[in-house]
């Protein structure tokens, strides 16, 4: 599916299931499911995980496809945006299956947050502090930009970590 933004892979469930896992997702945490297309991660966040789950997709037909599999999920919202202009400031979480261009700009925005969030990506990696690989699930997580670290890769030196 191509309509607007980027053309549409689902995360397989097993996968979308473990980087779940992977992450740590407790009760009542905040769950971004950027590029979410039929809402199947954010769906499970919310219902298998107790998150509060917030799927943003571009595309209006993913979107009614996720809205409409969502129906009636009390700790679900799904949004219609660009994800690279979302405010993700309150997450605990993000999950993404990008391509590795949106990665390297999805990057540079997550480096902005002031806050520790645990990022998991599917296939493609980031530029983050990576704390664990499981096949091709990456969890990393982000330092707020006070910390030594984050501040040298935003200026383009490398850390040794």
């Amino acid at each position: 599916t191509h309509l607007s933004g980027a053309i549409w892979s689902p995360t397989p469930p097993s996968v979308a299931r473990r980087m779940l896992e992977l992450a740590r997702v407790k009760p009542g945490e905040i769950v971004y499911d950027l590029g979410c297309g039929d809402g199947r991660m954010a769906i499970l966040a919310a219902k298998e995980f107790g998150a509060r789950a917030i799927g943003i997709e571009i595309n209006p037909i993913l979107l009614l496809l996720a809205r409409i599999k969502g129906r009636g999920i009390p700790n679900l919202e799904l949004r219609w945006g660009n994800v690279f202009k979302a405010d993700l400031s309150d997450a605990d979480v993000v999950v993404t299956y990008f391509s590795p261009q949106g990665n390297r700009r999805l990057t540079q925005k997550l480096l902005q947050l002031e806050r520790d969030v645990r990022v998991v990506s599917y296939r493609w990696k980031l530029g983050l502090r990576l704390e664990k690989k499981e096949g091709m699930i990456f969890l990393y997580k982000t330092a707020p930009p006070s910390e030594p670290s984050s501040l040298l890769r935003t200026s383009g030196s490398s850390v040794r970590e």
